[in-house]
């Protein structure tokens, strides 16, 4: 294990699972003390924090917060700060999605999309912004998406939502460019995510066609790589920008996409 983070507290939303895992699990692997956040089954979570924190030999808690709404997001920060002592990274990660033509999209699936991909973020940075003026640091790091760059069909809520984060993470980087915070978002393309099976395992049903052949759609349809972008090559930029290389690094849009944006 790396200590390159030793001392520091990271809180990952979204990171029972996917890319918020594997980015809480880069942490901890550089010696930071992380906050956990998300769904789960209470045993299923407990046994990821125990095991976590086991293997990497550093002080891992959850709480179960709920992202959709300004108490919930406030409260995740400042359980982060009387547990942890601080909060040196925040990673906005935690997101859900739905897709339907904008016609046709439910008012309570676009309330909800915006709540816990875009607000969520503007709730936990602003709480989470004195403590790292006071301490004259911090990494704040908002997972976008290549959909936070570009647009698809019948993802009028999830694409305003990460252009919006995008959008906040400029703002934010030009406040804070002089004191010893940064802020940028990573935008990543196909991730081999439990809800991305999902969606392929429901394009293979639909078509009646291989899963192997239904991954390789779905990939080239967008990523000229034809992979998908790995969790843990997520979690190695993470672990950059909050590292020396990342220190004049700020108000950034990293796309992790395999091409698909260059386009």
């Amino acid at each position: 294990m790396s200590t390159s983070l030793k001392g520091r507290v990271a809180v990952v939303t979204g990171s029972t699972s996917g890319i918020g895992l594997g980015i809480a699990r880069a942490f901890a692997g550089e010696g930071a003390a992380i906050m956990l956040n998300g769904f789960g089954d209470p045993a299923e979570v407990e046994q990821l924090r125990a095991s976590l924190a086991a293997e990497f030999g550093v002080e891992v808690v959850y709480d179960g917060a709920d992202l959709a709404t300004a108490e919930g997001c406030e409260h995740l920060v400042r359980e982060a700060e009387r547990r942890l002592g601080g909060v040196d990274v925040l990673v906005n990660n935690a997101g859900i999605q739905h897709v339907s033509p904008v016609e046709d999209f439910p008012v309570d699936r676009w309330n909800a999309i915006i709540a816990v991909n875009l607000s969520s973020a503007f709730h936990t940075i602003r709480t989470a912004l004195p403590g790292m003026k006071k301490r004259g640091f911090g990494r704040l790091i908002n997972i976008a998406s290549a959909h936070g760059l570009v647009a698809s069909v019948n993802k009028a809520a999830y694409v305003a939502a990460k252009h919006g984060i995008v959008g906040l993470t400029k703002v934010v980087a030009l406040e804070t460019a002089e004191t010893g915070i940064t802020c940028n978002a990573i935008c990543p393309g196909w991730v081999l995510t439990p809800l991305v099976q999902k969606q392929i395992d429901v394009r293979a049903a639909a078509g009646g066609i291989p899963i192997a052949q239904a991954e390789r759609e779905l990939l080239i349809e967008k990523q000229p790589s034809a992979r998908f972008t790995t969790v843990e090559q997520l979690g190695g930029l993470a672990v950059f920008l909050c590292g020396p290389g990342g220190a004049n690094l700020t108000g950034a849009s990293l796309p992790v996409d395999g091409g698909w944006t260059a386009q």
